[in-house]
């Protein structure tokens, strides 16, 4: 097959291990991470990745996204079929299943997941010194802090939205361990050195697990069976399930509107 791969960039080096490992051809396309923290914005930017897709040259278009905030609620396409994991978040993805992340949620409750992508975004976009300093989210956060913070900082000025901010996430101060995830092939980026530091900055025990890297490699290889990934044709749109299935679709009349 030939496969389009519209994916964050949290999953850059995980996704082209996984491609070049695949007898598949596979174009990638990443956008930038944080899309979750805006998911109007971010759905906006996803659906129009996806209408610009050539009808006809690829055989099917995957997301790498999880529901993360809901950003995938909505999206839909004209003519190529996508295909969803069915993932709350991208950290279901490092760990090869959405079952085992709720058994690692389960077991270690206050847990804030690291990998080459969260580390290296953070450092790239010269994270350092900003306001989200200290408030940078897992994917499963729910809160989409900067479109609140400038929502709040419009209504009642910078100092009051910045301690409006403070209060909203003092429920992250519950955390009590960082944990990397740990892939053999990223052995030489030192992630182990730079997860430690920012857990001993933040008093949290650090731990290291192994990834599993199966789905990444599912989601590039294929078969997409039902109970991991959801198929989208033309003429149907995203929904969330409130379920153990995720993502599932709601039938609609295929018109152009919002399609480009």
């Amino acid at each position: 097959m030939f496969l389009k791969v519209i994916a964050c960039e949290i999953a850059t080096r995980e996704l082209q291990f996984c491609a070049a490992r695949s007898k598949n051809l596979v174009d990638l396309e990443f956008l930038p991470q944080g899309h979750h923290d805006t998911p109007a914005t971010g759905r906006e930017e996803v659906q129009s990745r996806i209408n610009s897709v050539p009808e006809e040259k690829y055989d099917a278009v995957v997301l790498g996204y999880g529901l993360c905030s809901r950003i995938l609620v909505g999206l839909r396409t004209r003519h190529t079929c996508l295909v969803i994991p069915r993932a709350h978040d991208c950290i279901s993805f490092f760990l090869g299943s959405k079952e085992r992340y709720e058994r690692r949620f389960l077991e270690r409750p206050g847990t804030y997941y690291y990998t080459s992508g969260w580390l290296e975004c953070a450092t790239r976009r010269g994270a350092k010194g900003s306001i989200w300093t200290g408030v940078s989210l897992p994917a499963n956060s729910g809160l989409n802090l900067k479109e609140t913070y400038e929502e709040w900082a419009r209504k009642f000025g910078e100092d009051q939205a910045r301690y409006l901010l403070e209060e909203s996430t003092r429920w992250m101060r519950s955390y009590t361990h960082g944990c990397l995830i740990d892939f053999d092939f990223l052995q030489h980026l030192d992630l182990d050195r730079a997860a430690q530091q920012i857990c001993s900055e933040k008093g949290w025990t650090f731990e290291k697990i192994a990834g599993d890297l199966s789905l990444f490699q599912r989601m590039v290889d294929g078969p997409w069976p039902d109970s991991e990934f959801l198929i989208v044709h033309p003429g149907e749109t995203i929904t969330a399930t409130g379920d153990d299935n995720i993502v599932g679709l709601e039938q609609e009349s295929l018109t152009t509107d919002g399609l480009g």
